[in-house]
């Protein structure tokens, strides 16, 4: 098989999973805000779910951290692309709209 198509399966399969990591980073965050609000509208004290908030905080940390590493994987691939000798650059075609914001598999490459 081409080595040109092989690198697109992995190019895909990365900008899938950088995608899913934001994408849980959206919903960790969604459900900060809908805790947050939740004890508002019941008039608890912060003090009901502070263990909770803390928990999710921590969570949406590590999606930090783990967002940072496949970024870090991302430049090291194309680094690695380069020295098997790959100059074609691929490139991803986002969803039209927000619930389809993924690349699709039929990719374009520029030269």
């Amino acid at each position: 098989m081409d080595k040109t198509h092989v690198a697109q399966g992995v190019a895909n399969q990365l900008w899938t999973a950088e995608n899913a990591v934001d994408a849980a980073m959206v919903e960790a965050s969604k459900l900060m805000t809908d805790l947050m609000q939740a004890r508002q509208e019941l008039r608890l004290s912060a003090v009901v779910a502070d263990p909770a908030y803390a928990k999710i905080a921590e969570a949406i940390s590590a999606l930090s951290t783990a967002r940072t590493a496949m970024v870090d994987a991302h430049n090291e691939l194309a680094e690695a692309k380069l020295r098997v000798g790959i100059r074609t650059k691929l490139i991803g075609i986002w969803g039209k709209d927000a619930d389809q914001a993924l690349y699709t598999p039929e990719m374009k490459r520029a030269v």
